[in-house]
């Protein structure tokens, strides 16, 4: 599809790669853009092609509430996340849970709300940030958070498969580490959150499902078909 004279919609639009999302989408000339936060005050307006909501994931309400306010919306850009840093074995399971109602359940519920929208306005495209933790957990992330992003991946797929017949694309993208606040005082080679929004976009354009944008993601993602003892750093026989 093509994006010039197109309606979007990013959540978690305040910041980091969901902010480049917002400027990458109006330098491609998009018409509007609803940028989304829990703090939709702090959204830069000083595009008049921006029009600020509050969305929480986690208020079914505030979803309900954006999905009446912006029905014109042909593209739905799901940014928004958090990282609890929970450990599977040692802490509470209410704070497992939190990743998983975020990143599962709250962006399930965007998607429920916006689709109908996206379906009567001819179709359009969805885009799901994923992450190289949705097929390896690593010492230095959150289990918790690997397990979000598994289960948000297939999530995506099977929102891909019901929708297959009505002129939306699904697309989920995938990165190892980008510099934003969330990965603060993190060791890692992050790269420019604006350059994950140029490679959706284009996939977009070019009708992806599945976008890579950098070389873990790329590295792990080949590595699945292999022996799993190559990602991790534990005996492979008995």
């Amino acid at each position: 599809m093509d994006i010039a004279g197109s309606t979007a919609l990013v959540t978690g639009a305040n910041r980091g790669i969901g902010r480049r999302f917002v400027d990458e989408l109006l330098a491609r000339g998009a018409k509007k853009v609803y940028a989304t936060a829990r703090r939709p005050e702090r959204i830069d307006t000083s595009d008049s092609r921006i029009t600020p909501l509050y969305l929480d994931l986690l208020d079914e309400k505030s979803i309900a509430d954006a999905a009446a306010a912006a029905q014109d919306v042909a593209v739905l850009v799901n940014n928004a996340g958090i990282a609890t840093g929970a450990q599977l074995l040692t802490d509470d399971l209410d704070r497992i849970r939190q990743d998983l109602e975020t990143h599962l359940f709250g962006t399930l519920r965007v998607i429920r709300a916006f689709a109908p929208h996206l379906a009567s306005n001819g179709g359009g495209a969805i885009v799901n940030i994923l992450s190289v933790l949705s097929w390896v957990a690593t010492p230095q992330g959150s289990a918790s958070y690997s397990v979000a992003k598994a289960a948000e991946w297939n999530m995506t797929n099977g929102v891909r498969v019901e929708l297959a017949d009505q002129k939306i694309l699904v697309q989920g993208v995938h990165l190892g580490a980008a510099d934003t606040d969330m990965m603060a005082g993190r060791d890692a080679l992050k790269i420019d959150p604006a350059d994950v929004a140029r490679a959706s976009l284009d996939g977009v354009q070019a009708g992806a499902i599945e976008v890579l944008v950098d070389d873990p993601s790329r590295f792990v993602k080949a590595a699945l078909s292999g022996d799993p003892a190559q990602l991790y750093s534990v005996p492979s026989g008995n």
